[in-house]
């Protein structure tokens, strides 16, 4: 037998990597840390019977996160990751919306036909713009978040070792001898495909507050202009909007969601994946988020909202 897989199951038999910190298995836990007495890092050892609904799932990402990663890493091609990628998406055609609501036309009136076609196309580019922005930023951190947890625990290679190619990996373990505690009978953890890109995707699931929270901050905090005609358009008309200090604490909001939060719910995705030291994975993680935050804040996109 391999020497990186000789820890045996005391539950269930199986053998595991002598690093794991559950069994891959039965669930067992194996190995603890003491970042798991907080409770959101808490490993989830219950036997698992269903898939909670997407809506559940998304609801646990904010309440139970570790608990939303245990449920996703059960059934990782149905994970939310896209469907939070819509929804930022759509709510960040609100937020330009909500912009665009604080710039009066005078040569068309607020509840008109004209008006409505408007603020639709607005609605629509900044969808678009919102969808490819955050779609192009969660591959950008996702990949940095990878290298990292490569560094900190070997990440890729715990995953290519636990889960194999697309092709290989059912084969390999169609036969495992299992036992009849394990709460992954007939090997179906290892027969899924990692699809980790849909999973730590769900890491972004924060953006879906924070960007609601922003929408009420600009309909509140951002100062109304007029324009006289909408084709005779000066963008120097836009500069009080753009000097409020209520883009700082925007610009803040987000520096912290990608300092703090995220990182945390990516740990959890990568610990759940890769069966790895949640501890080290964190470190890594906020180490990336912060410098990030960092680059992001004092850049100030106010340009992109």
């Amino acid at each position: 037998m391999s020497t990186n897989v000789s820890n045996r199951c005391p539950r269930c038999g199986n053998y595991n990597r002598i690093d794991s910190f559950v069994c891959a298995f039965c669930g067992k836990r194996l190995r603890s840390e003491r970042i798991e007495n907080f409770s959101i890092f808490k490993r989830i050892e219950e036997e698992f019977i269903s898939p909670a609904p997407w809506y559940i799932t998304i609801l646990w990402l904010f309440t139970k996160p570790n608990r939303a990663f245990w449920n996703i890493n059960h059934k990782r091609k149905d994970s939310p990751g896209f469907l939070i990628l819509l929804f930022n998406s759509l709510i960040y055609g609100l937020m330009g919306l909500a912009f665009f609501s604080h710039i009066y036309i005078q040569t068309i009136p607020p509840f008109s036909l004209g008006r409505f076609i408007i603020d639709l196309a607005a609605f629509i580019a900044f969808f678009a713009f919102g969808f490819m922005f955050y779609f192009i930023f969660s591959l950008i951190l996702i990949w940095f978040f990878i290298k990292g947890a490569n560094l900190a625990v070997d990440f890729s290679e715990r995953l290519e070792a636990r889960f194999g190619e697309k092709k290989e990996g059912k084969e390999k373990y169609s036969q495992a001898e299992m036992s009849p505690f394990s709460i992954y009978k007939g090997g179906t953890l290892h027969q899924q495909q990692a699809s980790k890109l849909k999973m730590m995707l769900c890491a972004f699931a924060p953006y879906l507050l924070i960007n609601g929270i922003e929408i009420l901050i600009i309909l509140i905090g951002i100062p109304y202009i007029t324009i006289p005609n909408l084709f005779l358009f000066d963008p120097n008309i836009l500069n009080p909007m753009f000097a409020s200090p209520t883009w700082t604490l925007l610009h803040l909001m987000d520096a912290l969601t990608i300092a703090v939060w995220v990182p945390i719910l990516i740990t959890l995705a990568i610990r759940e994946l890769s069966n790895s030291s949640t501890f080290r994975v964190l470190i890594s993680s906020l180490a990336i988020g912060i410098i990030f935050a960092v680059f992001y804040y004092f850049l100030r996109p106010t340009f992109i909202i």
